[in-house]
């Protein structure tokens, strides 16, 4: 069974049944065990009274270790999968796909904000918001915590399911687990403070070069998205605003479905915020849209993103068609 057509296996099960939390109430989820073996060599590595050059060297080892790690348990499920034969290795690795896809999960969380809003108000959106951003909620008021909700939307249609359908597609479950691997460690390491600017550095770097492609091809299925959703003139602003506004962003690969997602919805993203206690200044995203973000945008946020999804299998089943 070919890459393509297990890939569209695990983004149809992805979209229907999401992370089902009966299942990781019983098992640790894969990304848990990624989390602690960045952990154990974090502990391990990093030693602080080292100088910051060797620091850095050893957070290249560090992250080199954890890749080879994650793309050998890859390699061992491909081939241990092999065994049950071409229909069923093929639905055994699917299914491993599946698990480390976010389709259904991301929307199902950031639309958990806007019924927080919905139902409890503004402290009731801080509350479900907190759960996937990382900046102080208690400084939000109700339009930031819907912008909030949408970038996180928007980032994580990248690195969530853009991302690892690319480097499956590309290398297989190595590349994928060593991709999930990266990213988990960018989230854990890859901080500019104190304790990550040497060790995380390597992580940091290599997640940016891993997203590079991934994060434009976000822009232009969100676009497709908008188009699907909102028409001609949502797509060719989600696409406008992308391409002039995407470098505003602090990250190199974020701003690309940030400012996409800002187009396609013609509101504000980005701007100032605070994280721990700190005050990060940041320019607007599509500084001509809409300032007051609502919940009625969260809501045709999550249309467009599950719309660039059914865009993604559509255009990996096309592929699959060609080939055969």
């Amino acid at each position: 069974m070919s890459r393509a057509v297990i890939l569209i296996i695990g983004l149809l099960l992805d979209r229907l049944i999401g992370d089902p939390d009966w299942l990781w109430r019983r098992l640790p989820h894969p990304v848990v065990f990624f989390g602690a073996a960045i952990s154990r060599a974090e502990r391990l590595l990093n030693r602080t009274h080292a100088s910051f050059a060797a620091r850095r060297r050893a957070g290249v080892l560090a992250i080199v270790l954890l890749l080879l790690m994650a793309a050998g348990l890859g390699l061992l499920l491909h081939r241990l999968f092999a065994l049950a034969g071409p229909l069923g290795g093929g639905l055994l690795e699917g299914l491993v796909v599946f698990v480390l896809l976010a389709q259904k999960s991301l929307a199902d969380h950031v639309l958990a904000v806007a019924e927080g809003l919905r139902r409890e108000g503004l402290e009731g959106g801080r509350l479900m918001v907190s759960m996937i951003v990382g900046r102080d909620p208690a400084h939000l008021d109700a339009p930031a915590v819907c912008r909030a909700a949408i970038e996180s939307l928007a980032e994580n249609f990248s690195d969530g399911v853009v991302a690892p359908a690319f480097w499956y597609l590309l290398a297989g479950l190595p590349g994928l687990m060593a991709y999930k691997m990266l990213n988990t460690a960018d989230s854990m390491i890859g901080h500019k403070n104190e304790r990550y600017l040497a060790f995380g550095w390597a992580a940091a770097r290599l997640d940016d070069v891993a997203n590079f492609l991934p994060a434009r091809l976000s822009m232009f299925l969100l676009a497709g998205g908008a188009a699907w959703v909102a028409g001609r003139r949502a797509a060719l602003n989600a696409l406008s605003v992308g391409l002039r506004d995407s470098g505003l962003h602090r990250s190199p690969n974020s701003g690309w479905p940030e400012a996409a997602m800002a187009g396609a919805l013609d509101i504000r993203l980005a701007g100032p915020r605070i994280y721990g206690g700190m005050r990060v200044e940041e320019p607007m995203m599509n500084g001509a849209g809409r300032g007051e973000a609502t919940r009625a945008d969260i809501e045709r946020g999550v249309s467009i993103f599950y719309a660039a999804c059914s865009l993604m299998t559509v255009t990996v089943l096309v592929l699959v068609l060609v080939l055969l």
